[in-house]
């Protein structure tokens, strides 16, 4: 069963913010932008996820980023993840 990943917890690094669906971490030169499986609604994060949430939101903002990419010039560096 895939873990549904509500808040991430990395003490190592410099937790910037907190939003309703992303945790954003100060790198340095770089942002990581770690996209969770949490759930609102009008403003409220509920206690439940959505399994693969996360993962299925930066698969889209990829593709259009991708599509985008000889048109707009963007951020994204990198999706991989360990």
């Amino acid at each position: 069963m895939i873990p549904i990943i509500t808040q991430t917890d990395c003490p190592e690094l410099n937790l910037v913010t907190r939003g309703k669906v992303r945790d954003i971490y100060d790198l340095g030169e770089h942002l990581l932008i770690v996209t969770s499986d949490r759930i609102s609604a009008f403003d409220v994060i509920m206690n439940e996820g959505i399994p693969q949430k996360g993962y299925v939101l930066t698969e889209i903002s990829k593709f259009w980023f991708e599509q985008m990419s000889d048109l707009v010039p963007h951020h994204l560096i990198s999706t991989k993840h360990q």
